[in-house]
């Protein structure tokens, strides 16, 4: 087995897809209006829109309800996303400005436009970053 995506209901991706593009510098691809995802070396983020619910389960999923789940990404340097983010004046939710965490990741917590938490971090520390290389 292999995890390979994380999918985000949103009843504006437009919106959504553009917070991600910004936050990550990874442009979005487009498979139709409703669905777009932004891939990485190691996951894909994908976006769908509320109308793509319905081909799954109708109502199996609501936009801008998660409460328990940290999207994270790590990056080269936390402190140029803050940076970033911060001057974009598209009003992120900051949850927590850059702080080194007591297991060696330097962390910027946002919510991106849907509520949803999102996690940048860069290890800082010799252990952190070999449990990164691994």
């Amino acid at each position: 087995m292999n995890f390979v995506s994380v999918r985000i209901i949103t009843g504006d991706i437009t919106r959504l897809v553009a917070f991600y593009e910004h936050a990550t510098g990874v442009r979005a691809d487009w498979s139709t209006e409703d669905f777009a995802e932004l891939r990485t070396a190691a996951a894909t983020l994908a976006i769908g829109s509320t109308r793509t619910v319905p081909m799954f389960a109708p109502g199996a999923a609501r936009p801008a309800d998660n409460r328990s789940v940290i999207l994270e990404f790590l990056v080269e340097d936390v402190d140029e996303v803050h940076r970033t983010l911060t001057g974009s004046g598209r009003g992120e939710d900051l949850v927590q400005r850059p702080t080194t965490m007591p297991w060696g990741n330097r962390s910027l917590l946002v919510r991106d436009p849907d509520g949803n938490l999102v996690n940048f971090f860069t290890p800082v520390t010799p252990a952190a970053r070999e449990r990164v290389a691994r």
